[in-house]
């Protein structure tokens, strides 16, 4: 073992006295020098997405010193930009993670910079609209997302409510490499913070303004209260639980059925270790319970409740929707009545990630609108909503979407919003049980008029170093090729987001991207057939997205399946593993 990375070891079993479990830890591991290394071997990188990490010991865990260290680093960073500031915080149901929020707090409060930090947990979208609230300069929330619950992470917002940009992403995690995290950090007592106002809980005005902020996104309002849409929900013992019934309440829907099993705040996630709504395994104990009483649909959000996966009726039995097919009918649900009632704002605009289904090319033109496109993240959604704002033209923006499930509708926050999105999801609903629609009729339909665009998502998971290093070797192997077709579909249009260009084969002409480098490439092929591979920003894993489309379903998933067959078993996207 390296004598660096043993060093550090010595270094954290000396000086981790604040938390007994990292001490208890480091002890355990003492003679396993793997277990060492895979703790100490990085640290974790700050960048858009913040840190996301396993709780444990290390300079490549979540633990409070991690937390404390960049947080001194957010602060170095606002002291510098700004003469006095403030940053907004909250926290989901992780483990650790009410602790993590309320040492970022006195980190910051030791800095002198006042930290607006909720009692209890809430969702993401919150945290994304309390720095617009409270006028901050930055906001945090402690949270993984959707990971097992081995794992927590540290988000960080930007002054404009968006996730940091990579510039201010930078320039903090420069100012965290140099810090050492058990000398430099400036710690106040928490309570005492609280006395002086240093630190200050949201207030019950704040909840009120944004849920009045999310209410305002109604489309039809008042049609949820005699539509008798029986609806069962989980949040998937996450932060949604509050705030989501409250909205849904207030929007006339009565007959909500919850999860028992799942509606507690628990970051153990007893009966969905994996919680990521997009995963049949997660909803189980939610379908189970809409077969048992009949409901309308499934909604179930993630623990930091900023996404949201549904399941509607189908016949006798239950149809998971993917995130493409909930964005698909939201966006033409709120296009088509928004034009029905006449307040679709002239030039609308709907922003979608470049992952996500090219079937809204079809749907946004034939209601007139303007279609963004964006990288991966929903930041650079967020980003497209303050471009407009700065020009006054935020109302111009319709909605936002990508494809794992996350949704916005309106202004008020520059994230994705599991809140307003389960608020649209029951309206549009109920709208459409009116006309004796289910939520699988109405995607049918949609599919019917437009053709079928099957979209699957197949992820390849990769650990520690030898991990990375392979992801790396894919990569690499895919961008020194020179593919011309994949199962036989010829290659039409190839980009490297990365590297910044686009090339046509059939003309053989390049043209620059004018998009943030993103290692992303992408492959459209005939037929509107697609296959785009990138690196997750938050796992330590590969995605890849790939398109079918067919004049029937089922031929559209024929095709999918036989560009996922090909390439699982191509050695240009699986080249054989390198050793050193």
């Amino acid at each position: 073992m390296e004598l660096k990375i043993q060093k550090l070891y010595e270094e954290w079993l000396e000086n981790a006295s604040d938390d007994s479990s990292l001490i208890n830890e480091l002890s355990e591991i003492k003679n396993d020098e793997d277990a060492i290394f895979d703790r100490f071997y990085r640290a974790l990188e700050f960048g858009t997405a913040g840190l996301r990490g396993i709780i444990g010991a290390g300079t490549n865990r979540m633990n409070i010193y991690i937390v404390r260290v960049t947080t001194q680093g957010l602060a170095n960073y606002l002291k510098k930009k700004y003469d006095t500031s403030s940053v907004s915080i909250s926290y989901d149901s992780r483990i650790k993670s009410d602790l993590f929020a309320a040492e970022a707090a006195r980190v910051l409060a030791g800095n002198g910079i006042k930290a607006y930090i909720s009692k209890e947990l809430q969702p993401t979208p919150v945290v994304s609209y309390a720095v617009r609230y409270h006028k901050s300069h930055a906001g945090i929330m402690i949270t993984a997302s959707h990971n097992a619950a081995e794992y927590n992470g540290y988000k960080c917002y930007g002054a404009d409510g968006c996730q940091m940009t990579d510039n201010d992403a930078s320039n903090v995690y420069d100012e965290i490499l140099k810090l050492d995290c058990f000398k430099d950090v400036k710690l106040a007592d928490f309570d005492e913070s609280v006395k002086n106002g240093l630190i200050e809980y949201f207030s019950d005005d704040f909840y009120e303004s944004y849920l009045s902020k999310v209410e305002e996104q109604s489309i039809n309002k008042g049609i949820c209260k005699d539509s008798d849409l029986k609806v069962v929900y989980t949040p998937l013992n996450g932060a949604g639980n509050n705030l989501v019934r409250k909205i849904l309440s207030r929007t006339g829907i009565t007959d909500i059925n919850m999860v028992r099993s799942q509606e507690m705040p628990d970051g153990n996630f007893p009966t969905c270790p994996y919680p990521n709504p997009e995963t049949k395994e997660a909803l189980a104990e939610g379908l189970k319970l809409c077969k048992e009483i009949k409901a309308d649909l499934l909604l179930a959000t993630d623990p930091d409740s900023d996404r949201v996966g549904i399941a509607v009726k189908d016949g006798d039995d239950y149809r998971l929707i993917t995130g493409n097919e909930t964005g698909i009918m939201l966006s033409n649900y709120i296009l088509e009545n928004r034009k029905a009632n006449g307040t679709l704002p002239e030039n609308p605009i709907v922003v979608k990630t470049i992952v996500t289904s090219v079937l809204m090319e079809k749907v946004t033109a034939k209601y007139g609108a303007e279609l963004k496109n964006v990288l991966t993240g929903f930041k650079y959604i967020g980003e497209q909503i303050f471009e407009l704002e700065k020009k006054n033209e935020e109302d111009r923006f319709v909605f936002g979407f990508e494809e794992s499930y996350g949704y916005l509708a309106g202004s008020y926050a520059r994230d994705k919003d599991a809140v307003v999105a389960s608020m649209l999801i029951c309206e549009m609903a109920a709208f459409y049980k009116k006309q004796n629609k289910t939520l699988a009729n109405v995607i049918d339909e949609l599919y019917d008029e437009y053709g079928f665009y099957n979209n699957k998502t197949v992820s390849f998971a990769f650990k520690g170093a030898s991990g990375m290093e392979r992801m790396k070797q894919i990569m690499d192997s895919l961008r020194s090729s020179d593919m011309k077709e994949i199962a036989g579909y010829k290659i039409v249009k190839h980009a490297d987001y990365l590297n910044s260009y686009e090339k046509n084969f059939e003309t053989g002409e390049e043209t620059k991207i004018y998009l943030p480098k993103s290692n992303v490439l992408s492959y459209s092929l005939e037929g509107g057939n697609a296959v785009i591979v990138r690196p997750s920003g938050t796992e330590p894993k590969i995605k890849i997205y790939f398109t079918g489309v067919g004049s029937t379903k089922q031929e559209s998933l024929e095709v999918t399946e036989k560009i996922i067959e090909f390439v699982n078993n191509s050695s240009v996207f699986f080249p054989p593993e390198q050793t050193n």
